[in-house]
């Protein structure tokens, strides 16, 4: 039993440091994304330095010109399709007119690379036929049959069918046994040549230890090769069904295509393809969306095709997800709500069994901070009803006090038939005086909704046309007009009611204030577009 625990505990403990150095790669990645225009930065700053180099060049040195064109071609080669295209034209241009033929060839081998990484197979057998290999030097030799390999490779997996797949994977190996013929000391060329074989070969135990000696501390490889290592090795491993060391291969080689600012690549789409089978939307998402804009920028069509497979399920995914959470999360605030209503109704029962009002305070202050957190989603309109409800319905019940104390009164002369007196007390009641009061209560109560308004309104004229109220005026009656329009009192004639003017005033009034706008078209919306003061 002892032993049985012993190995249980082994086994959640290498789960556990899988699951953590998977997490701890994807945050490396993310970190690395955020770092990805500072990368580009630096790219674009040796092109420009190898350009700037270029214009010194006087036209006479041909062999400098094509040798800085061949390192601007290798900066874009894997960076953008486009101007790598540019500059292997020009060498190739050169070569013709020099009439230098292992130039000639040298640029060929390069011009098949790209059109290979954009996709365009044909185009890449078309240049690579033009090619007289015998006379290439031996790095080139190797360049020529590893791309003549890649181009069978990439027709095996783009034809993906029993017949004549397995044809392009054998002229695959065979242009590979070749490249290793001419590898000669370069060892590191003759370890990837050869995993990347033994993977075609389905021999996942040769590949798995080539390409894991090739990533040793040790090896002086670069940071692109790095990656494609990573890849291949990733690939060795789905194949093989460890889908999450795949998924660590993946994330370490989309790292270094980051580092070296490589666009042309697949590893961060296999990262999104393998995170979507696991469950990881948001991520997948993320990550597709970052294959794409790399494959765009590049031109890669291969894998624009591939993505544009796999981004309709994934971004389905991230909606439905983002659905679910949406509903999930209204679900709880429901939930919430009603417990904090529940908790408020016993926190108050509570309180007053107990009477222990600091408890009790303390208690409601805290849940109407939480019940605020909720509130605060009403709307500005709902605020303005609300402070302008309370402060009518004050003056209203002073207008029933008034009429109850009128009414107690015009009864009292009524039953002692003192008729005279009646008239003498309705006399006293002065409407227009009511009605100042009801305007200074709404200009108030107005400005302290709207603290800003004759500001911002004010702000919509030239300074000849602003207006202004007198020193013993709240608001006069243009801004009042327009002050019931932004409290949504649209209707002229309602308009003309409250202000005691006709229905013809109010629209001359609206119209010639409106003339004399910055912005007559659209003035009654920057009226509505004033905001109510934020008050808690």
């Amino acid at each position: 039993m002892r032993y049985f625990f012993c190995l249980l505990f082994l086994l959640i403990s290498v789960n556990v440091n899988a699951f953590t150095n998977t997490d701890a790669l994807l945050e490396e990645l993310k970190t690395e994304i955020a770092k990805k225009p500072a990368y580009e930065e630096a790219k674009e700053q040796r092109i420009k330095s190898i350009k700037s180099l270029l214009l010194r060049l006087p036209s006479t040195e041909q062999d400098a010109r094509f040798d800085a064109w061949d390192k601007l071609y290798t900066e874009y080669k894997s960076y953008q399709f486009d101007s790598a295209y540019v500059y292997v034209d020009k060498m190739i241009g050169l070569s013709k007119a020099t009439g230098n033929k292992p130039k000639e060839y040298h640029s060929y081998v390069k011009m098949a690379f790209i059109l290979l990484s954009s996709g365009m197979f044909n185009e890449t057998f078309d240049y690579l036929r033009k090619i007289n290999v015998q006379a290439l030097s031996n790095p080139d030799k190797v360049d020529y049959y590893f791309f003549l390999a890649r181009c069978y490779y990439d027709l095996a997996n783009y034809n993906d069918d029993r017949y004549f797949s397995p044809r392009y994977v054998e002229a695959g190996n065979k242009s590979i046994d070749s490249a290793i013929v001419y590898c000669g000391t370069d060892q590191i060329s003759r370890t990837y040549l050869i995993g990347l074989q033994g993977f075609h070969k389905k021999d996942f135990k040769e590949g798995r230890a080539r390409f894991a000696a090739l990533l040793e501390r040790n090896m002086p490889i670069s940071m692109h090769l790095r990656a494609m290592v990573s890849c291949t090795l990733g690939l060795i491993n789905l194949e093989d069904g460890r889908s999450d060391e795949a998924l660590d291969q993946m994330i370490q080689s989309a790292i270094a295509d980051i580092r070296s600012s490589t666009r042309e690549n697949m590893a961060i789409h296999s990262v999104a393809e393998i995170l979507y089978k696991k469950g990881d939307i948001k991520d997948a998402y993320n990550f597709i969306q970052i294959a794409k804009e790399d494959a765009d920028f590049y031109g890669a069509r291969q894998r624009k095709i591939r993505i544009a497979a796999v981004l309709p399920l994934i971004a389905a995914a991230e909606l439905d997800n983002t659905e679910h959470q949406k509903n999930r999360f209204l679900v709880f605030l429901i939930i919430i709500t009603l417990l904090a209503v529940l908790v408020v109704f016993f926190l108050v029962m509570i309180a007053k069994q107990l009477k222990k009002l600091k408890v009790k305070e303390s208690i409601i202050e805290a849940k109407n901070i939480q019940l605020k957190n909720i509130n605060g989603k009403l709307i500005e309109d709902a605020r303005i009803k609300e402070e302008y409800i309370g402060q009518f319905f004050k003056a209203i019940s002073g207008y029933i006090v008034k009429l109850e104390n009128l009414k107690i009164s015009i009864d009292a002369k009524l039953s002692m038939k003192k008729y005279d007196a009646i008239h003498t007390f309705i006399d006293a009641i002065d409407i227009k005086k009511e009605r100042e009061s009801l305007y200074y209560s709404f200009d108030h109560i107005f400005l302290k909704i709207f603290p800003n308004f004759i500001t911002v309104f004010n702000s919509l004229f030239a300074e000849k046309d602003q207006i202004w109220p007198d020193e013993d005026e709240v608001l006069n009656t243009d801004l009042r007009i327009f002050a019931l329009i932004r409290m949504g009192i649209n209707d002229n004639e309602t308009i003309a009611k409250i202000l005691e003017y006709s229905v013809n005033t109010i629209y001359v009034y609206k119209m010639r204030i409106k003339a004399k706008s910055l912005h007559p078209e659209h003035f009654e919306q920057r009226i509505m577009d004033i905001k109510a003061f934020d008050y808690d």
